[in-house]
């Protein structure tokens, strides 16, 4: 096998590529975006939080 130097400003030769384009997926609904299971998860804690807040210092 030959190790032929390609200049920096060139691209060397391809070979045999036999790759193919990809079909895109479907979209995965709400899976596909975890910022919305990530932000209710936040506002439940909160609201139990703040109930629980709210429950210590009404004693």
């Amino acid at each position: 096998m030959t190790d032929r130097r390609v200049p920096p400003q060139e691209t060397p030769p391809v070979e045999a590529s036999i790759a193919e384009a990809h079909q895109e997926r479907p979209d995965g609904g709400i899976w596909e975006h975890p910022v919305i299971i990530l932000s209710l998860i936040v506002a439940c804690s909160v609201i139990f939080a703040a109930l629980f807040i709210g429950w210590a210092l009404s004693l």
